[in-house]
């Protein structure tokens, strides 16, 4: 049990550090979503636990003759309502369907990987910055951790903070974007090069202005 002012961790680590096949799969994904350099694997086995608990109560519950009725169907319906607000399941999805989830699922509905994908960030690695920086909110609330997992309900209000310089679509930042997502605007080998190069703009702003959270007016101003 433990004790319980130590509360136990709910990500496991992989039973074999040292095998090869699933090194390369992981260091392809931290690239591929933009995690940590240092520590993005731990990103990663954080999704792989919660997924392979989701898995294992969809396999108890199939496994049970009587779940149409009584406690377990509403535990079977609490958990597809669940996952479908999570973004992982369609709305007239089935148990089965909660075993052909991903792990690149549970990663794409990551904070920073929903940044990039609707547009707010040239990539993955400028999405977490933003975010880090308090450029990204959800509705009022500033968000600044990139591995908050987002609802439906909450996509429609995503977008950048109230005070920050971004909002502004003729801002210079907001206008090269624009122009470095178009299809065909640059190479994969300048990828690298241009995602450095956001970054580093993004924590430049950051140092020259004030923080978001100083421009937010307080009650009582």
């Amino acid at each position: 049990m433990g004790h319980p002012k130590f509360a136990r961790s709910k990500t496991d680590r992989p039973t074999h550090p040292w095998k090869e096949a699933r090194i390369e799969e992981e260091h392809k994904l931290k690239e591929q979503f933009g995690l940590k350099k240092v520590g993005g694997m731990k990103e990663i086995w954080r999704e792989k636990s919660a997924l392979r608990r989701h898995r294992n109560q969809a396999m108890k519950l199939i496994g049970r003759v009587d779940s149409t009725e009584g406690h377990y169907a509403r535990e079977k319906q609490d958990l597809l309502v669940s996952l479908n607000n999570k973004g992982l399941l369609q709305e007239d999805s089935s148990l089965d369907d909660v075993l052909s989830i991903t792990v690149e699922q549970m990663l794409s509905r990551r904070l920073q990987s929903v940044v990039y994908f609707k547009g707010l960030a040239p990539s993955m690695r400028s999405a977490r910055s933003l975010i880090v920086h308090g450029h990204i909110s959800i509705g009022d609330q500033r968000m600044t951790v990139p591995g908050y997992k987002i609802l439906r309900s909450e996509e429609e209000e995503l977008g950048y903070s109230p005070g920050s310089p971004y909002i502004d679509p003729q801002h210079a930042f907001r206008k090269e974007m624009e122009e470095r997502r178009m299809p065909g605007s640059s190479t994969d080998s300048d990828q690298v090069d241009d995602d450095a190069e956001f970054v580093e703009q993004i924590k430049a702003d950051a140092e020259a202005a004030p923080t978001v959270e100083d421009t937010i007016p307080k009650e009582g101003d």
